[in-house]
């Protein structure tokens, strides 16, 4: 278990979100390590579930999934089974990328790809308004993407 990332860490997770497909040696070369000490880190990062995954990022409008809706969701009440039913309800959905449990007068942020309008009004018709328990949904389109990003920042 690892108790305190160091900038060869650092360094290790910044390599590999900016480029998943390193290999082991381009890696160690871009951090600066030999590859046996640069693999046991990497395998740490992830048996430490710092890094959770590897994968490709994709272009939603090529993809064929152009629209990106972000729904604001508040529920009518915050019992067990009303939030428990709609979380498990939500993660349930292809087109629901994230969903957020958020602060302020909505209860839920949810971010959804989908093909077209028709598709919006058929997700939440038959999709989102079918979950018991909301009380109201707000949809915001997004016009246009000015930055995205799967890289965090050093926390210092």
């Amino acid at each position: 278990m690892l108790e305190k990332l160091d900038r060869i860490d650092y360094a290790i997770i910044g390599a590999l979100q900016k480029n998943g497909r390193l290999t082991n040696l381009e890696l160690a070369e871009a951090v600066g390590l030999s590859p046996s000490p640069c693999l046991r880190r990497m395998r740490k990062l992830e048996l430490a579930n710092i890094i959770t995954g590897y994968s490709a990022q994709v272009d939603g409008e090529r993809y064929g999934l152009p629209i990106t809706v972000f729904m604001e969701i508040r529920l009518q009440s915050h019992t067990h089974d009303i939030v428990m039913g709609f979380e498990k309800a939500v993660t349930a959905l292809d087109n629901v990328l994230d969903c957020y449990v958020v602060s302020g007068a909505t209860d839920y942020l949810l971010r959804v790809v989908l093909a077209d309008l028709n598709h919006y009004d058929r997700f939440l018709r038959r999709e989102i308004q079918v979950i018991p328990g909301i009380a109201s949904i707000d949809s915001n389109f997004a016009i246009d993407k000015i930055k995205h990003t799967t890289v965090y920042p050093r926390p210092d």
